[in-house]
């Protein structure tokens, strides 16, 4: 019989994996499809309501989708969902234009947590493909251990069956984007301490965006530029 070749060996699962993608998100395309039809008519508020229910009900959204949602928000004056929703495509499309128009919207002049460097993009696009990444690897991992069988368990494809393994577990593991969240309140405490009793660093308005490190109480532990602050929940709606 002939050998498979290595090409093939390698192509077999991501061609698997997008095969298995591709059928796995019709799931939704019917009420996708539906909502679009009505935002294309200018049913705005009832494509709302079924993009709402895609993205909460579902956990599921595309970029264009939130743009929608966004566009839709805006035109209802609802200013709060327009912002997060601008925030939660920005996590995966940071465009200049987002913290531009949250800006407008909140009559802001500044807005703290929207610099990303090269090195953070390069980041958020893994994370943002860790499943596929993962499931590439734990695949390519299993042809590994059966070529070490087939082979004789040769010094060679053990130390590359190791090798992915580790690759494996570091894609796991820390392929994760950390928890994100807007600050919804206006005017917002930023504390020093999760305590009113804390030093204010800062009193600001609705549009920033911050990383969530922890919870502590009524508190969110967040990074404020440099340092570590604190804000209270219900000023922080979590993207």
């Amino acid at each position: 019989m002939q050998k498979l070749r290595p090409f093939f060996l390698v192509k077999l699962p991501i061609i698997f994996l997008l095969m298995f993608q591709s059928l796995s998100s019709q799931a939704d395309t019917g009420r996708l499809f539906n909502a679009d039809s009505l935002f294309q008519s200018k049913n705005y508020q009832e494509a709302l309501v079924i993009y709402e229910s895609i993205l909460h009900e579902e956990q599921a959204y595309s970029p264009a989708m939130l743009l929608k949602m966004a566009f839709i928000s805006e035109g209802m004056g609802d200013y709060p969902k327009t912002i997060l929703y601008l925030s939660k495509y920005y996590e995966h499309n940071p465009s200049p234009q987002i913290p531009n128009k949250i800006k407008e919207l909140t009559n802001q002049n500044s807005l703290v947590g929207y610099s990303m460097s090269d090195r953070d993009q390069f980041f958020s696009v893994l994370v943002d493909n860790g499943q596929l990444i993962t499931s590439i690897l734990g695949l390519l991992l299993i042809l590994s251990l059966i070529t070490l069988v087939l082979k004789g368990f040769k010094t060679a494809y053990a130390v590359s069956c190791l090798f992915l393994v580790g690759l494996v577990a570091l894609s796991n593991n820390f392929l994760q984007k950390p928890d994100t969240g807007i600050i919804t309140g206006s005017p917002s405490l930023v504390m020093d301490h999760p305590s009113a009793g804390g030093n204010l660093i800062k009193q600001v308005g609705s549009g920033h965006r911050v990383i969530i490190k922890s919870s502590v109480d009524i508190w969110y532990e967040v990074e404020w530029g440099a340092q570590i602050a604190y804000i209270r929940k219900d000023q922080v709606t979590k993207i």
